[in-house]
C-alpha cells in the first residue's frame, strides 16, 4: 500500500474544497455578509489574535464540537495560519454535510499581508 504524506493530503483537499481569497474575505465584511469565520489555530496561536468575531475552534476538535456551534446551513470561511489546515477542516466539514463552508487561503498571515483587521 502506498502511503500518502501530510502534504499529500493538504493538496487533496484542496482540490475538494472551495477557497476564498483574504481580499474575499475583506470584501465579504465590508459587505456585512453572514458569514461564521472559523479559527481552527491551537490556542496559543488564537492568543496572538484573529479576525474579528471569529469563532475558535482548534482543528483538534472541530470533528467533535463543531455541530454544536456552527449551523449546517450557515456561510462559514475556515482560516488558520496559511490554508493548511483550514483546507481539511473545510473538507472536514463538508464531509459532514456543511454545504456553505469555504478555506481562507494563505491564511491569518494571508489576512496580515493585506492589513486586514486582526483583534486580540
Amino acid at each position: 500500500m502506498t502511503h500518502k504524506t501530510g502534504q499529500d493530503l493538504i493538496e487533496e483537499a484542496k482540490q475538494q474544497i472551495e477557497q476564498v481569497t483574504p481580499e474575499q474575505v475583506r470584501d465579504m465584511q465590508g459587505r456585512n455578509e453572514r458569514v461564521v469565520y472559523l479559527d481552527v489555530r491551537e490556542p496559543n496561536e488564537w492568543n496572538l489574535g484573529h479576525l474579528p468575531h471569529a469563532v475558535h475552534l482548534p482543528r483538534g476538535n472541530l470533528e467533535g464540537k463543531v455541530e454544536g456551534l456552527i449551523d449546517r446551513n450557515q456561510k462559514v470561511v475556515i482560516y488558520c495560519a496559511r490554508g493548511n489546515r483550514s483546507a481539511l477542516a473545510a473538507l472536514t466539514m463538508k464531509q459532514m454535510g456543511y454545504d456553505n463552508v469555504s478555506s481562507m487561503a494563505r491564511g491569518i498571515q494571508g489576512w496580515a499581508e493585506i492589513d486586514g483587521e486582526i483583534v486580540d
